[in-house]
Formats: structure tokens, C-alpha cells, sequence
């Protein structure tokens, strides 16, 4: 067959054991048709065939996000990011002229706003944000996507300034004049605020609730968010990425990422989960999620995935741990927030793995971590043991006597390096304030947990941080040293890439197809714009996607 494409002058990674380097490789209806030398793969071009020259880079199978909420995160790029940005006034200036250009938004919405961005050990109040907008509705996220703050007129409009009822594991902070705080702990506190943005919330709705929109969106509501996704979309290729393993999920979403495929938009393939939440009856499962899954089963856009939250996180005390979180945020001898009752979460997990499903499960504190280990033991005692290949989301911190446990039990790390405090994005003295001493043993221990052999992958959870890949790459390679107290657990570049790459496809159950450049594979590459063997790990960010290939069609020229 002719080659529609051919790349050549690479440094080949192939992730092909019997053939690990190469130099050039030839792409032919959406496949990859044959590899090997710059001399022998040229010949093989016809005059429609379309040469790139890697100039030397390096060139690998497409980057894989294994966790990201690409809806939401497409939505953020257009709002107020407030990362890096602290102190009362300059949030009120950045605020005050985002407001003014923003004049038709209801709520004007920020991002990337960080616990400790007043610079006084407090968290913000309704009455810091009304000082900056005090007759217009505003909202802050934090980075990590569980925490939002609003200020007194987004309350009053959402209908929570006289608190509420929530789910478990959620919280609508009251401050001591009976009125809310501002504060709003978890998706089912702040969805109310989130339904003021202009998507209506529905960029969320896959996480809060996993249900579809109600009332159905409009024709115009429809393209406004297919929209914005495929800004989203351009935005991940601009990285290399050519697969992404969202975490938020609804038939929605899933049908507007059939709609852009169909379009000729979709340049990433995408798995889109089944979301359960710890309110849901079990029954919700087998009624829902097999249809879901047999709608949805393209090479672009596939469900096959059930995600699950069994905590929240450190910074706001609702990740479940083994012992009270030291200090303040202990009060009350507080432990953290169940989102699931265990038994109501043990039978959600044998459901889903009877009917066949992957699990994947945020569980970020050291308790979550157990007991979502605990759950995948109950589901192969209850179903017996097979390839399922479940997964837990983040595992931030864990007692070390259960490290060992993910490799005997077939589970799989899915880590996002950039989120540790060593990690070179978030600030290096914030999960540690939070933990005992005696944590930090098994805080963010990734090769401690690869060093078991249990299989270790890679991703951003985008929007909490950026998806931009290399950044990501660095914060494996080269993580900042914290002092005695945290183990080095600075990654090879080979592994890194692995669990970004191949390990990522083997998660999804198409390494047979996809994850490393050999014959008959699909045709999703990155030509990068340095050998990166050869770059420094300190400054290997300064790498970047040259041009993406996703289904044997380029999906970003830089």
C-alpha cells in the first residue's frame, strides 16, 4: 500500500521490544505499514506521499491522558486563571477587569484559585469576594476541582446562603453568623453554583452528578459546547496527545464527541466512563451502563469504564485517612469525608466487574487508598479473579504496608506526577502541612509502588493541571527535593514515557493495537522537537509536539 505519510531522520522510541529503535516509519490508511531505516522506508514513498523530516527528534507512539475531565477543561481555558496569582488585591484587580470584559456572564467564574491565596492561612470567605465584586455573582475553583468559593450575590442566586442540604461527603460551610461562608466543599455543595456558568454547569455535570442535562439542551446549547470541546480538543494535539481517558462522564457528553467525529473535529480518541455516585442504588448500574457501553464502542469515541469517587482531597480535609489530619484541620478528631459507605461501595464494585466493567476510583487519602484496595480484594473473592485491570485515581497518600498489595492484586497506579508537592506546579509546602511525619513515608510514592511491579500510569487530570505533557514529563524525571522527610521518586525518561504511551493503551485493553510503532498499529504518533534521551531531565519542558498524528492524519503542525 502506499504510504500516505512518511517520517523520517527520527529518533525512533517504538515501544516494540523486537524492534525498540528505528528511524523512519511509513503511514498507510490510519496504520502504521512498515518501520526501519531513513533509507529504506523513504523508498518506499510515491509522489502524493506526504515526507516529514524529524530533524533528529524523537519520535514515539502519541501521548495518552489517562485521567483528564476534557468538557470542564475546555471550558477553563476561556476563563480567569488565577494560578500563580496571591494576596486580596491583586485578585481584586485581576477580578475587576476579567469582570468588565465578561460583562454578559451571570456568574463570573476564575480557576486555578489556590487554598492559600490570601497569604493569611485562610481559606476565603463570601466577604473577601464581596470586597472584590460585591453585586455580581463570582466563584473561585480551586486547582484541585473539590473546593469552591463564592461570594454573598453567586449564594444568594444559587440558592445556598442559607445552607443546605448536600450529599454525603459534601459540605456548605456556615459561618457564625448563620449564613454560609462562601465556602462549598465537593460536587454536592457547589453544583448549584456551577449551574450559573455559561454552560450551564452541564461542563461539570459528568462528575457532579454522571446523569445527562435536564431540561435537554437546545440545538444552540448543543453546538456552543461541541464548540468549546473541540477548542479543547486542538489544544490537547497542540501537546501530542492523540488519547485521552476522560473521568467525567454521561451519554451526553459521549454523544457530542460522536457529533465532532462526525464532523471531522475529534482529533483525539476518547474512553468515556459510566459515572456512579456513592447516592446511586445499585440497580442504576445494570440498568445504565451496558446500554451505554454497547452505544459506544468506535476507535474515537468508546465507553468501557465505570468511575467512582470513594474521597476528596488533603487540602480540605475531605480525603479519608487512617487518623485524625494533624492540627486544625484535625478538629474534631476529623478524618475526612465518606463519600461511599464501604458496603454500599463493595457492592457497586462487584456489580460493575460482574458485568465486565474496568473500575477506576479516586481515593486519595491513606484510608480511601485501603479501602478501595479492600473493595478490588471483596470483588475477586465474590467473581473470581480475571484481567480486569481496575484502577485507582491519584493514591496521593498511602500507608506502606498496602503498596505491595496493588501488584498482588492486579491493580493499577494511576498517577498524575505534577500534582505532588515535589512536583515543580503546586506549592511545595501545602499536602505536607496537612499530613503527620509518619505519612510522608507513602505520600506520592510512585517507584516505590513501580519497584513492586504493579503498573504504573501517567496523566494530568486536566483542568487541575494544565495537560500540557512535557511539563508533566519533568515533574517525573526531575522532581524538587523536599528535604529527608520525602523519599526521591524521580522517575527513568523510558518509564515516564512508557506509562504515558504504551502503558496507557495497555490500560484501555488496546496495547494489540495502539501504544508503541510497529506494523499494523493504528497511526498515532508525536514527533517531538528534541531527541529527548539527550535533553537534560531539568529542562526537558523545553521539548515540545512538532507536529501530532492521531488515525493517520495530522492533527497539529507546530
Amino acid at each position: 500500500m502506499t504510504p500516505d505519510i512518511i517520517i523520517f531522520n527520527g529518533a525512533l522510541m517504538t515501544f516494540d521490544a523486537e524492534q525498540p529503535q528505528a528511524q523512519a516509519l511509513a503511514i498507510a490508511g490510519g496504520v502504521i505499514t512498515a518501520v526501519g531505516s531513513t533509507d529504506d522506508i523513504r523508498d518506499l514513498a510515491a509522489p502524493e506521499t506526504r515526507l516529514i523530516d524529524a530533524k533528529g527528534g524523537t519520535v514515539l507512539p502519541g501521548f495518552i491522558d489517562s485521567h483528564v475531565h476534557l468538557f470542564g477543561g475546555s471550558v477553563e481555558l476561556s476563563c480567569l486563571n488565577l494560578y500563580g496569582l496571591h494576596g486580596l488585591e491583586n485578585m481584586a484587580e485581576a477580578i475587576r477587569h476579567y469582570a468588565a470584559a465578561n460583562v454578559e456572564d451571570q456568574l463570573v467564574f476564575c480557576v486555578m484559585c489556590d487554598y492559600g491565596i490570601l497569604g493569611t492561612g485562610k481559606t476565603p470567605t463570601r466577604h473577601d469576594l464581596d470586597y472584590i465584586l460585591p453585586e455580581r455573582p463570582l466563584a473561585m475553583f480551586a486547582p484541585d476541582h473539590h473546593t469552591v468559593w463564592a461570594n454573598t450575590a453567586a449564594l444568594e442566586l444559587a440558592g445556598l446562603l442559607q445552607g443546605g442540604t448536600v450529599d454525603a461527603g459534601s459540605l456548605i460551610v456556615m459561618g457564625e453568623d448563620g449564613l454560609a461562608s462562601g465556602e462549598l466543599l465537593e460536587p454536592g455543595a457547589y453544583s448549584p453554583v456551577l449551574a450559573l456558568t455559561r454552560h450551564g454547569g452541564r461542563e461539570m455535570m459528568g462528575l457532579t452528578t454522571g446523569k445527562d442535562p435536564v431540561p435537554a439542551p437546545s440545538e444552540a446549547e448543543r453546538e456552543m459546547d461541541k464548540d468549546v470541546i473541540a477548542q479543547g480538543l486542538i489544544h490537547c494535539a497542540e501537546q501530542g496527545i492523540t488519547g485521552l481517558h476522560l473521568m467525567d462522564g454521561n451519554v451526553y457528553q459521549a454523544e457530542l464527541l460522536s457529533e465532532l467525529e462526525a464532523e471531522g473535529r475529534l482529533l483525539c480518541r476518547c474512553e468515556v466512563p459510566f459515572h456512579f455516585k456513592g447516592t446511586d442504588p445499585i440497580e442504576r448500574i445494570a440498568a445504565e451502563a451496558p446500554a451505554m457501553r454497547a452505544r459506544f464502542q468506535g476507535d474515537m469515541v468508546r465507553s468501557a469504564h465505570l468511575k467512582m469517587f470513594i474521597d476528596g482531597v488533603v487540602e480540605s480535609g475531605t480525603a479519608l485517612m487512617l487518623e485524625p489530619y494533624p492540627g486544625e484541620m484535625g478538629a474534631g478528631g476529623n478524618m475526612g469525608d465518606e463519600v461511599f459507605t464501604q458496603e454500599h461501595f463493595v457492592a457497586a464494585c462487584i456489580e460493575a466487574d460482574r458485568l465486565g466493567f474496568q473500575i477506576a476510583v479516586h481515593a486519595i487519602g491513606d484510608a480511601g487508598v485501603r479501602r478501595t484496595i479492600d473493595a478490588y480484594e471483596a470483588v475477586q473473592n465474590a467473581n473470581g479473579v480475571r484481567d480486569s485491570r481496575h484502577r485507582i485515581e491519584h493514591l496521593e497518600v498511602m500507608h506502606p504496608s498496602d503498596i505491595p498489595r496493588l501488584a498482588k492484586l492486579g491493580i493499577v497506579a494511576s498517577i498524575q506526577p505534577g500534582h505532588a508537592p515535589f512536583g515543580g506546579y503546586f506549592p511545595p509546602t501545602g499536602v505536607g502541612q496537612y499530613l503527620h511525619d509518619h505519612q510522608i513515608a507513602g505520600a506520592y510514592a510512585w517507584q516505590d509502588i513501580r519497584e513492586t511491579g504493579a503498573k504504573v500510569i501517567f496523566s494530568t487530570d486536566w483542568p487541575v493541571i494544565p495537560v500540557d505533557v512535557m511539563t508533566n514529563v519533568k515533574a517525573a524525571v526531575a522532581p524538587q527535593k523536599l528535604g529527608a522527610l520525602w523519599r526521591d521518586q524521580a522517575q527513568t525518561l523510558e518509564d515516564t514515557l512508557e506509562s504515558y504511551t504504551k502503558g496507557n493503551a495497555w490500560a484501555e485493553f488496546r496495547e494489540d493495537r495502539k501504544g508503541q510503532l510497529s506494523v499494523g498499529m493504528m497511526a498515532d504518533v508525536a514527533v517531538m522537537s528534541h531527541d529527548l534521551s539527550m535533553v537534560s531531565p531539568d529542562v526537558i519542558n523545553a521539548a515540545a509536539a512538532m507536529i501530532t498524528i492521531c488515525d493517520g492524519k495530522v492533527t497539529f503542525e507546530r
